[in-house]
């Protein structure tokens, strides 16, 4: 009989700054994913990013403010500490090499798993872990499931789970448009990344 191997969750982000719902996402993974670990990767230099993310010393701090207190949840900086821009697939690789017996799962949202052949080295991403995708009304259709058949010329082999969440309506763009405007952020992020968001003026000069 197999042994089943170990599974580690990888959720990745730009965590600018992370909120309620990530923190949503993170718990409902644990419960339905049969994680032994979760890995929060804040995204260091982002290469599909429109804006200039805040600093990477900020969305760190924020990261473990936002996930401290959950077990099996570890924020690792690589990312950010990794020169030039952040791909993915690296971050995969080296946890490859590192934990050679453990089975990676990718965590996403549904309007990302849509982009996915987009992403660099999509193909070798899909054969190096599962990709767990968390359903949204607005990128699943009438179903409420991601279809990976929409994905053009799908690679053999790969692998989708579903990650179910209640519907949040929570944007870090609103987020932070709030924070400029020195609006209250009580519901909408962790308490500590609210005093945190305070106490260093963040979004303000946006």
């Amino acid at each position: 009989m197999a042994l089943t191997r170990p599974r580690v969750g990888v959720f990745g982000g730009a965590f600018d700054p992370p909120h309620n719902a990530h923190v949503a996402l993170v718990q409902a993974a644990l419960m339905q994913l049969d994680l032994a670990e979760l890995r929060i990767f804040p995204t260091g230099q982002a290469w599909h990013k429109d804006r200039a993310l805040s600093a990477a010393e900020h969305r760190l701090a924020m990261a473990r403010l936002a996930f401290e207190g959950i077990a099996r949840v570890v924020v690792d900086a690589r990312e950010i500490l990794r020169p030039g821009p952040t791909y993915t697939l690296d971050t995969l690789r080296e946890l490859q090499q590192e934990q050679p017996a453990v089975q990676l799962v990718l965590i996403m949202g549904a309007d990302q798993a849509l982009s996915l052949p987009r992403w660099h080295g999509w193909e070798q991403i899909l054969s190096i872990a599962i990709i767990s995708v968390a359903n949204r009304e607005a990128a699943t259709g009438a179903s409420g499931r991601f279809d990976p058949s929409v994905l053009p010329s799908l690679p053999s082999g790969a692998r989708f789970e579903p990650l179910d969440l209640q519907p949040m309506d929570t944007s870090a763009t609103d987020i932070r448009a709030r924070a400029v405007r020195a609006d209250g952020l009580d519901g909408l992020v962790p308490p500590a990344v609210a005093r945190y968001i305070d106490k260093h003026h963040l979004y303000r000069s946006a």
